[in-house]
């Protein structure tokens, strides 16, 4: 999730697309898939980077409505409720050919932190969730020559590792028990899965021209597997008291996205991108303790123990900006990006805008530095009790949020031997 840089011909461009629309993008999406490095003109070309994001999210207006678990509105009602988080990336281009290049890389493409804590109105629905992924792909393309440019087809896997936790006031523990009991419950779980992707990308040099268009699979989470963590509740009910192993399953979702470039003057290149993920794969996922393994575990199933609740809708994220080049060591970029927000009334993900800035320094031929910047406007919204497919979600706690701001820095580092 950083600017990437471009060579055109005798200098180079940043693109800002991917940096300012993953910053804070809708779903778990971090840094998203990017293929970038596979264009670079370089034989041999090691990049790496990284990107720190820091969301601004407040919670307002918190009610609990479930007094089951406690009356709990005497708490606050108002909380800061994301953490800073830092994106990695790794990757390494050879052209083992003219025609052949390959490119491997390590990425964080999905992931997601809040932190409202135990002390507000809404601890009933969340204490803190931690969602993060690792993500080993290799990808490869062919070109050829076709009409006045060349045609490149994409092709590549990858492997991918998934972990999660989620903490929340289960139930309020009265005297005496809430000496030894704070009530809280939470959830760790893991699991890993393969994904594919391909694509068609168009270029002619000459004019700074390139268009392409990737499609990622999704990638199936069939074995997750976890802890229920019950210890902090007395044994007055089933699974109260004791930590039980669950599994379940889930799918990261695929996308397609297009990118197009081209210069537009001498020295000024402009550029956009369509992304389309596919965040509607990821409603309720269900967990089931591992003894009722061989028995259906699905979203209100007789087995089922607890749920990650998302109710996500579809992403979409858009991109413009434009590149100059001021000499042969300096060269910059900016960019505006929409990104839609993937909450349908439960959740916090609402629309993003997002403008982005960079800076790229190449002291010698062989060696690329970039600096970056992102500020965004995180759009208002509310989360409350929904019903989807027959069962009602967000019974525990309703809150609102206004329009709040996200700020990010990147830095990477290219080198071309």
């Amino acid at each position: 999730m950083a600017f990437r840089i471009a060579l055109r011909g005798a200098f180079a461009f940043v693109i800002g697309s991917s940096f300012a629309s993953a910053a804070f993008a809708g779903g778990l999406d971090r840094a998203g898939y990017d293929i970038d490095l596979l264009f670079d003109k370089g034989r041999y070309v090691f990049e790496s980077g990284v990107t720190y994001v820091m969301p601004d999210r407040k919670l307002k207006n918190a009610r609990d409505i479930n007094p089951a678990d406690g009356n709990l509105n005497g708490r606050p009602h108002s909380v800061d409720a994301t953490e800073n988080y830092a994106v990695p990336y790794i990757g390494f281009k050879i052209g083992i050919t003219d025609d052949i290049d390959c490119m491997a890389d390590y990425s964080e493409p999905f992931g997601g932190h809040t932190n409202p804590g135990l002390n507000w109105a809404g601890a009933n629905n969340e204490i803190e969730t931690k969602v993060r992924t690792h993500n080993y792909a290799a990808t490869c393309s062919y070109k050829f020559d076709a009409g006045p440019g060349q045609l490149r087809l994409i092709g590549g896997g990858f492997y991918q590792e998934v972990s999660g936790y989620k903490s929340r006031l289960v139930s309020v523990v009265p005297a005496p028990f809430s000496a030894v009991y704070d009530g809280v419950g939470s959830l760790d779980v893991d699991g890993h899965g393969w994904g594919w992707r391909a694509g068609l990308a168009y270029e002619i040099p000459e004019y700074a021209l390139r268009t392409s268009l990737v499609y990622n699979s999704r990638v199936k989470y069939d074995n997750l597997k976890g802890t229920v963590d019950l210890t902090e509740l007395p044994p007055v009910r089933a699974f109260f008291g004791s930590a039980t192993s669950v599994f379940g399953s889930a799918d990261a979702p695929d996308s397609l996205e297009w990118k197009v470039q081209s210069g537009i003057a001498p020295d000024w290149l402009a550029f956009g991108s369509v992304k389309w993920t596919n965040w509607s794969v990821l409603q309720s996922i269900a967990l089931c303790p591992t003894s009722t393994r061989g028995i259906s575990c699905h979203t209100g199933g007789a087995t089922e123990l607890t749920s990650l609740d998302l109710l996500y809708q579809d992403g979409w994220t858009i991109t413009g900006g434009v590149g100059h080049k001021f000499n042969d060591q300096w060269s910059g970029a900016l960019s505006l990006s929409w990104d839609r927000g993937t909450s349908q009334g439960y959740g916090l993900s609402s629309d993003t805008w997002t403008l982005g800035a960079g800076l790229s320094y190449k002291p010698t031929e062989h060696v690329e530095f970039t600096f970056a910047g992102a500020l965004g406007l995180l759009t208002s919204g509310k989360s409350g009790t929904i019903t989807s497919n027959g069962i009602t979600y967000g019974d525990d706690a309703t809150y609102s949020f206004g329009n709040d701001l996200v700020a990010a820095l990147s830095t990477s580092m290219k080198v071309r031997f």
